[in-house]
């Protein structure tokens, strides 16, 4: 990973939408994503901001430690997060290290409706069990019929179908590819994902949540 390295606080405050987080662990589970979709990370959220309201991550997770802002209760899943919580969180309680990459240019309004009617239609979905998150993603690496990431009706969704379907949705990815093509590696720099509408991610920069207040 790059060393670029910035405070939580610093972070948020640069908070753009469509801004990647991707979060690395120690844990067992965690190093079989690694491994398996040969990554340096292991999950990937989405940053929303909007107005005055503080920078939220929508990302899926299977934890529920946290409310959903978006729904206003504690569940499973499909999830809107307070970014700073949700950070902080993945830090201290799941021994996570956090990096972003920004979104550029900034989106404008159409897009930002976009991102909202999505989080509207998949929020709540619940997170796939062990064996049909490996099914899914193992049956992503093979060719599949042409069908746009927007059409498909998740029943189960994990992190980076989440952000691929939120980044289809508001025009940053090409259609056509499923879903489950998806893994958070690929939103890792080191993977060429390909956006469209020339916008571009910056590389990796640590969040240091020992930096600042």
């Amino acid at each position: 990973m790059p060393d670029a390295r910035i405070g939580l606080t610093d972070a948020l405050e640069l908070a753009r939408t469509g801004d990647l987080w991707l979060f690395r662990g120690r844990t067992a589970a965690d190093r079989a994503i690694q491994t398996t979709t040969n990554s340096p990370v292991n999950h990937v959220g989405m940053a929303i901001a909007l107005d005055d309201l503080p920078p939220l991550l929508w990302h899926a997770e299977l934890g529920k430690a946290l409310p959903d802002v978006w729904a206003g209760t504690h569940h499973r899943g499909v999830q809107l997060h307070d970014l700073r919580a949700a950070v902080e969180v993945w830090a201290r309680r799941y021994g996570q290290r956090a990096w972003l990459r920004q979104l550029s240019p900034v989106v404008g309004a159409e897009r930002e409706d976009a991102a909202l009617r999505t989080i509207a239609r998949l929020d709540g979905t619940p997170f796939p069990s062990t064996a049909q998150l490996a099914t899914r993603w193992l049956r992503g690496r093979f060719p599949r019929p042409r069908r746009a990431v927007s059409s498909q009706a998740l029943r189960t969704a994990y992190c980076a179908e989440v952000v691929a379907v939120t980044y289809e949705a508001m025009g940053l990815l090409p259609a056509g590819r499923a879903p489950n093509w998806y893994d958070p590696g690929r939103f890792w720099s080191g993977d060429a994902l390909e956006l469209r509408a020339g916008f571009t991610l910056g590389g990796e920069i640590a969040v240091d949540l020992t930096a600042g207040p």
